[in-house]
This record gives C-alpha cells, structure tokens and sequence, in this order.
C-alpha cells in the first residue's frame, strides 16, 4: 500500500520537495553555512544557534515556548526571555565553580525551568545529562555515578521521592539545585533553592570559545548485559538537529510545533530543544501525562502545525476512537511523524482518515543523536516503512560475507543489519568511559545498529527487529539485566529473567520470571508484592507482569537463555537448546 504525496498544505511548500536532487547536492559543510557560529568565529555552541543567533536577528519576541501546566496553567516564554534565564542559569553553574565538561544532570518533570538548566548548562560548556522523573531511586543513582555527576537539578517533590534515601551514595555529587513547587517551600539540607540562585544572578553570559568537538550531551541507553551505556555527543550535534527538524519534520520559522517525547529520552533533547529552537519554531510542551481528550484539545486550541510523537501514544489514540478529533478544528496541522519504534501500518492509515494526513515513521538512535533515515513531506508513504535515509546520511543494510567481511545487500527480498557510514555530525563520539563498547560498534567502515531491516526495490527500508534482547517498552529502550538486577534485590528472589511481551497498546511490555530462595512460597500476595517493589525501584521500567519458576533456563556458562523464557511464553519454537544447562547431546 502506498500514500501518494499531495500538494502542499498551509503556508509552506515543504523543505524538501524533491528526495533524490537534495541527496545529491546535499553536503554538511554547506548546510552549517545556515548556522552563524559564535560571534568573532570561536566555535560552535548549540545553546548560541538555539537562542542567541535569532535574539541577535531581532526575533527575540517571538514565542519560544507555550508552556501548558497540569492544572490549567497556560505560560508564554519568548526567545529573548529563555535566552535570559539561560543565561542566568550559566552563572549561576559559574558560581558553583562547575567547568567545561563537568556533567550537570536534571530530574524533573516538563517545567519550563527544565528548558532553562538545559540551555544554560550548555552554554556554559557543562555537559546536559537528563534523567526521565519515572525512574526509580536505582536507575537514577546508578546513571549519576556511572557519569560522575556534580550536579543535579530536580524540583522538592522529586528530591523527597527519589534522592533523599540516595544521596549519600553519590560520592561526586555537590551540588542540587532544587526547584520549590510548594508556597512554603522546605528546600532540604545541602541544596540550593532555584529560584534565589537565579534571582543573584546576572541575566548576561558570554559564552566562551566552543569547539564544534565539545561534549554537549550524555543519554543513557541500556544494552542486554551489564550497566546502561552513556551515549555521549558533542555541540556540533546542533547541525544534525537543524538539518533533520528542517528536512525530516518540515519546520519552517513561525510553525507551532509539539514533540510530546519528555526531555529525559533523546527525543526530547534532539526534537524537544534544539531542532525546534534552531529552526525558530514555537514549542508547545504540555506537562501532563497523556490524555486523549487534553491532547485534541491542546493540538485545537494552539493551532499546531507540527506534530511528532510516539507510536504508543498513537495507538492509545486509536483505542479511543475518531469522534472525539472529529469533532475538533485540527486544520492548522499540517505534518504528522512519528518514532521510537516501528509504526504498525494500521496507524499510519488510521491518520490519513482520521486526520486527513499520514504519520510519517522515522528511524534513529540514542546513538545517531538525530533522525537517520524518514518519511518525507513531499515524498510518498508506505505504510509500515521507517522511510529513507535523510540527505548526508549514507545507510546500507549488511551481511557478513564468506571473507569475513561486511558487504551490503542488494537484494530486496533479504534482511540484514542496518548500518551508517561514520561522519554525520550527530554521531556519538563515544560511550562514557567505555572505549571498548564504543568501538565493538563499528567494523569495516560501518556503524553497526544492532537493527534487522531490509531495504526495498524503490530504497524504502523496513524495520524487521532487534538483533539482541533489548526491550523496548512505550518507545523506551530498557535492558533486562537492569531490572533482574533490581528485582534480585527483593529478599525473595533469586533469580529473575525478563523478556519483551508483545501487547496492543504498549506495543510491548516487560514480564519477569523469578525463581525464590528456600523458605520463600508463591502466592498472590507476593506476586502484588514484586510487582509494587518493581514500580518502586524501577520506575517505568519496571515488569508489568510476574511469573514464577523452579528455575531459569540458563547456558553451561550461566547466562539466563532469554529468548527461551520468550518462546516459552509464546509458544514459540524454541530453536537451538545445545547449550542450555542441563542438555544432552
């Protein structure tokens, strides 16, 4: 099935109007030409192209943010006001003595001060670390020390919930700014209150000479085994987030455009600030949690243009049904996308006739920064397909052949990895103190994605699956060891083994199997028990469902055989079993 493009709607012909001219004539040291760089030629600042250079241009009233409050609230921030405040938050990290490349963490909810510490902490040259406000006190003590952190921004009823029991086991930890969310705040010993800090603060900040090489940003991602890998990616990143918001997401100056991801994911840092900023768009960001009817009312009453959010959210959508948009005025939107994961085609439809228009998938990493390969304004969608690789990007799907090398596949009708060719700017440029994992990503001239897709006769490409156990839950990548080391904490357990269960509203959820340690006997209650400890802990990525087992099927060399438990659980053929504990051959 295949959408056929139409012609432009609204006020805009779309940025890219023909895929295959912009590929070719397409070159990065061309396009940074539309960026102005700090003043004098000292470098390459993403928080200078995100406000700076259009406060410079005269276009510091324009709306930077619409900022919609859980209880009704309703704040306009203009470029040249979150300009200012990042300033101020720059000094106020200047006044703690934090330097260039120290790593600056934030654990809040979408508060317009989340937007400030991030921008501030950029131009400042500190290194912006955001953590999802869901997580469990393990995750969020665990991703502190793995990035040394110095210091924390969070709001008083995140400290109380999730750093006050934590906090003495983050040794590099200095300094929490604290945002008051009472009218009598009680800020707590050893923080520093936001609001005070940023009042003594000067609202002018020149921000120092910034290698394009600089670290900018550190995202954490979870592999199958071990601690969560920090991706981390450098200034000149803001390139890639200009190119892709201007090619990938149509953002024209002016647009008023919604990225519902929260600022703790790499969406929300990538397509939540700065691809919006760069392209001097207007940011709706609404603080709640998802609701179908908030979410039609806000698209209606602040007449968005750009839409981009996640395949979850979209199928909750669906399950609520087409009246309830129906009978709203959605004629300002003009372009619809989605990622995090694949996008079903049925969702893709569902938009076209309930909106008028498709989702258009696209496909990306923590690791890429940035959005790699897209679905297009101008070009057609295949419903199902994560579209094509964006200009300047240089994807191919590989096999290894029989020389032991990687070769790319021609043909159509086979699968393989997805990779990159090195070199767009986005790229990560490393995983934090972990050169070893960083490097197993690439080989013969590729980056290797860990993603099975194929690539179709016309040069669409199609997601088949993950070559590994990664889960990944309401378009969250989580790591099974992470949470069976966290429910092994339970004095009840003793060994637990987590898989992806597919599900039609999540897409897919985590299950846990957990054996039990001697003098401890299943039950309902503790079934609740386990269940209330994972929420506790983990946070959103704890298991939805629990089950118990003798024991876990394991290898001779004790590694638990996930894909087994999955198989099982589906009623899958389990494959290969030779090396399982307990085989016979």
């Amino acid at each position: 099935m295949r959408i056929e493009k139409r012609q432009p709607m609204g006020k805009a012909a779309p940025n890219l109007v023909d895929y295959e001219q912009a590929r070719g004539s397409f070159s990065w040291k061309e396009a940074e030409k539309e960026l102005d760089g700090l003043p004098g030629g000292r470098g390459l600042n993403l928080a200078h192209e995100a406000l700076g250079r259009h406060v410079a241009a005269g276009h510091g009233a324009q709306g930077a943010i619409i900022w919609r409050g859980k209880k009704g609230e309703r704040v306009e921030i203009t470029y040249a006001e979150l300009d200012a405040q990042s300033n101020r938050f720059a000094n106020v990290l200047a006044a703690l003595g934090i330097e260039p490349g120290d790593r600056v963490y934030s654990l809040a909810g979408r508060i317009p001060e989340l937007y400030t510490c991030a921008l501030g902490t950029l131009k400042h040259r500190a290194v912006f670390c955001p953590l999802f406000s869901a997580f469990g006190p393990e995750p969020i003590a665990q991703r502190l020390n793995l990035g040394e952190a110095r210091v924390l921004f969070t709001t008083e009823r995140l400290y109380k919930r999730r750093m006050a029991d934590i906090r003495e086991r983050i040794p590099s930890l200095e300094h929490i700014i604290v945002v008051a969310e009472s009218k009598k705040p009680s800020l707590p010993d050893g923080t520093l209150g936001y609001a005070s800090a940023m009042a003594e603060a000067s609202a002018a900040y020149e921000i120092a000479d910034t290698e394009p090489e600089t670290p900018a940003l550190l995202h954490f991602t979870s592999g199958t085994t071990g601690t969560p890998k920090g991706a981390y990616h450098v200034h000149q990143a803001v390139l890639t987030h200009y190119v892709t918001g201007k090619l990938a997401l149509d953002l024209h100056p002016g647009d008023i455009y919604w990225c519902t991801a929260d600022p703790g994911w790499v969406t929300g840092t990538s397509y939540g600030i700065s691809a919006p900023l760069t392209n001097r768009v207007t940011m709706v960001i609404d603080e709640a949690e998802f609701d179908p009817k908030r979410w039609y009312q806000i698209l209606e009453e602040e007449r968005v243009e750009i839409w981009y959010t996640a395949p979850t959210a979209i199928r909750m959508l669906m399950k609520a049904g087409s009246e309830l948009p129906q009978s709203k005025d959605l004629s300002a939107l003009r372009f619809m996308a989605s990622v995090g994961e694949p996008l079903n085609p049925q969702a893709v439809v569902w938009g076209q006739e309930t909106f008028g228009k498709p989702f258009h998938d696209n496909w990306w990493q923590t690791e890429t920064g940035g959005i790699m390969i897209a679905n297009y304004a101008s070009m057609d969608v295949k419903p199902g397909s994560m579209g094509k690789p964006v200009p300047g990007v240089t994807a191919g799907i590989v096999r290894e052949g029989q020389d032991g090398r990687l070769h790319e596949v021609d043909d159509p009708s086979k699968d393989g990895e997805l990779a990159l060719r090195p070199g767009w700017p986005s790229m990560f440029r490393g995983y934090w103190n972990n050169e070893k994992r960083y490097n197993a990503c690439f080989r013969d001239g590729w980056y290797l994605s860990g993603d099975l897709a194929r690539r179709d006769e016309e040069g669409y490409y199609w997601f088949v699956g993950r070559a590994d156990d990664v889960i990944k839950s309401a378009g969250h990548l989580i790591g099974p060891f992470e949470v069976e080391s966290v429910m092994m904490k339970h004095p009840a357990v003793a060994e637990a083994g987590v898989i992806g269960k597919p599900d039609p509203v999540a897409g897919t959820i985590i299950k846990a199997f957990v054996s039990l340690h001697p003098g401890h006997e299943w039950s309902e209650e503790l079934q609740k028990e386990l269940l209330g400890f994972g929420r506790k802990n983990l946070g959103t990525a704890a298991p939805r469902e629990i089950d118990w087992v003798e024991s876990l099927p394991k290898t001779r060399s004790g590694k638990i055989m996930r894909r087994l438990l999955k198989a099982r659980e589906l009623g899958l053929p389990e494959g290969d079993t030779s090396t399982l504990e307990g085989a016979e051959h």
